[in-house]
């Protein structure tokens, strides 16, 4: 009876302290709702939950990088950045002057350049992605930086790893980022193969014992290759053999995915990126240097690619992907294209869509048939009801597993990257897109989508209505969950 006593004196205070904190602390009323009711009806485990998973780390720069310009040096490139999208942005084409607000909410935001006479390719699934990749790499000159959430010690890893080795030969600096979660089985084996060839690789944000769950939750989820700092890849493809669909191996898990090629200046955004990562979880503090990227005016492509770098995590003042989505989709005047494999959109993404589709606008939205989380699956689920009321039109691909994050609006901009439509890409995890101000690469990556709707089925609204109650209410109470998924 003492015991009981003693926990609940204990507990009382730890309870009411925790409630505090979570109203105090918690972004968003449905995410405080949910905490609260996980810390009253869920004693003690719902405390560790908040404490594990819950705690606003924007707010309190847990994840602060390290500087990589003295404060004259930062003041004189913003300036000459701002200066340089804004003539940019004066004489550029119709789809980046419809969306000027979108690039100047990046500008003010991140100081994210926009950047001109870039060179763009739609690479589609691993088959279309690591030749490209590999073609890189063999030809760098002076630097390789890459960062991975999942890299695999398997054989498109091995071959990249062969390759990095033979670089390294040759002279070329290679700098290596790996999730310790995501790229958890290459820490003690192909991590150390490029360590004793004198390779730098460091895992970001070791996981330890203590505050396992905080490591675990807060995690590196870029997918950014950096070559010499002229050419770049970003977008949603790891480095692992799921991605790559052989015709020899039909039982094999069909995976779509999109990536981006990008040759030009706005590499040099994904080099500061790299760079603010590398320091911050390496013990360097690199500055960036002219030896690391290529200036502004230094590139000349026929194409003239106008691209600029949305990119935030648990670092950034703002939930910067977000607002730029938010953005995108406001900006938006006929059709707005969708793709992605978790769909846990949160309270303003999902306001965004009802507006849209009720306005008037071709609203499509493709992602998996089955996720590869049930949980997960059941709380995407139960937003299908209210979008599909509004308008939304949702196709759910069979085909196999669609893993693509990628919009498109007007055929005018496309965004790429490696950011899902859910709370803890918006929230939680490091995550860059690239948003191309393109009629050529809006339409093509337009018709990619509709392509993927052939192997997609539509959900008709009044049979998704009709089904079981018991299974309505499964994806409601996985929707409760879902702030915290």
């Amino acid at each position: 009876m003492n015991w009981i006593l003693l926990s609940q004196i204990i507990y009382l205070p730890l309870l009411t302290f925790t409630c505090m904190r979570i109203i105090y602390d918690t972004r968003g009323t449905t995410k405080t709702l949910a905490y609260l009711l996980a810390a009253v009806f869920l004693p003690f485990i719902g405390i560790i939950v908040y404490f594990s998973f819950g705690i606003n780390y924007r707010k309190h720069k847990m994840y602060a990088n390290k500087s990589l310009l003295d404060t004259k040096q930062k003041e004189t490139l913003q300036k000459e950045i701002i200066a340089h999208s804004r003539e940019i942005l004066a004489n550029g084409n119709e789809p980046v002057q419809s969306r000027a607000e979108l690039v100047n909410l990046l500008l003010k935001d991140t100081t994210s350049p926009l950047t001109n006479n870039n060179k763009v390719e739609l690479l589609l699934n691993g088959e279309k992605k690591f030749p490209e990749v590999l073609k890189a790499i063999e030809n760098a000159k002076h630097h390789i930086h890459i960062e991975y959430y999942i890299f695999r010690d398997d054989e498109i890893g091995n071959t990249i790893e062969k390759l990095l080795l033979k670089k390294a030969k040759e002279g070329v600096k290679i700098r290596f980022i790996y999730d310790d979660y995501g790229s958890s089985e290459i820490r003690k084996t192909l991590s150390n193969r490029l360590r004793e060839a004198g390779i730098e690789a460091v895992p970001f944000y070791k996981i330890k014992l203590i505050a396992f769950a905080n490591r675990l939750n807060y995690r590196n989820h870029r997918k950014i290759i950096v070559i010499d700092g002229k050419i770049g890849f970003v977008g949603g493809i790891n480095v692992s053999d799921n991605y790559i669909n052989k015709e020899n191996t039909p039982d094999k898990v069909y995976w779509r995915d999109t990536h981006l090629r990008i040759e030009g200046p706005a590499i040099t955004y994904l080099q500061y990126l790299f760079l603010s990562d590398w320091n911050s979880c390496s013990e360097q503090n690199l500055l960036l240097q002219k030896d690391m990227y290529a200036s502004f005016d230094s590139f000349t492509h026929t194409d003239n690619k106008l691209v600029q770098i949305a990119a935030s995590g648990p670092d950034s003042k703002s939930p910067t992907i977000l607002y730029s989505i938010l953005q995108a989709i406001y900006l938006a005047k006929e059709e707005i294209l969708i793709t992605t494999p978790y769909f846990i959109p949160g309270e303003s993404m999902l306001d965004a869509l009802n507006i849209a589709a009720m306005s008037g606008l071709n609203v499509k939205l493709l992602v998996p048939y089955e996720s590869d989380t049930m949980l997960t699956n059941a709380a995407s689920r139960a937003y299908y009801r209210e979008i599909l009321n509004a308008g939304v039109e949702i196709y759910r691909y069979k085909k196999g597993f669609v893993h693509a994050k990628t919009i498109v609006t007007d055929k005018k901009i496309a965004i790429v990257g490696t950011a899902n439509m859910d709370t803890r890409s918006y929230e939680l995890n490091f995550e860059v897109n690239a948003i191309v101000y393109d009629e050529e690469i809006a339409k093509e990556l337009s018709e990619v989508f509709y392509n993927d709707l052939k192997d997609a089925e539509k959900i008709d609204k009044q049979s998704w209505i009709d089904r079981p109650w018991y299974i309505k209410l499964i994806d409601k109470i996985a929707k409760l969950l879902s702030p915290m998924l």
